[in-house]
C-alpha cells in the first residue's frame, strides 16, 4: 500500500466518522428516537465492552479458546467481576483485576 493510499484511507475514514457522529446534530429535533430504542441504547456501552473484553479473556495468543488452568486472564477477569459485584467501584475493580492477573502470572508461571 502506497503512502497516497494510506492517506486517502485515513481521510475517508475520518469523513465517515464525522458524518455518522454529526448526523444527529444535523437533523436536530426533526427525528425523535422511540422510548423503547432509547432504553435499548442504555445497554450499548456494556455490550461493546463485553465484545472487547470477552475474546481477550477466552482466547490464547494463537486464537484458540482456552478455559484451562493456565488462562490467567480468565481467572483474573472472574475475580475482578466478583470484586465489582461486592464493591461497585470501577477504578478499584480495574486495579484489583490487574493485581490479580499479575499475581497469577508471577506466582503460577
Amino acid at each position: 500500500m502506497s503512502d497516497l493510499e494510506v492517506w486517502l484511507t485515513i481521510i475517508a475514514l475520518g469523513c465517515a466518522t464525522a458524518a455518522t457522529r454529526s448526523s444527529f446534530w444535523l437533523v436536530g429535533q426533526r427525528i425523535s428516537i422511540p422510548t423503547r430504542v432509547q432504553g435499548m441504547l442504555r445497554y450499548a456501552p456494556s455490550c461493546a465492552l463485553a465484545a472487547i473484553i470477552g475474546p481477550d479473556l477466552l482466547l490464547d495468543p494463537a486464537g484458540v479458546v482456552s478455559v484451562g488452568i493456565h488462562n490467567y486472564k480468565l481467572f483474573a477477569g472472574i475475580a475482578a467481576g466478583a470484586y465489582y459485584l461486592i464493591r461497585k467501584s470501577m477504578l478499584e475493580t480495574i486495579i484489583f483485576g490487574m493485581l490479580a492477573y499479575t499475581a497469577l502470572r508471577l506466582l503460577l508461571a
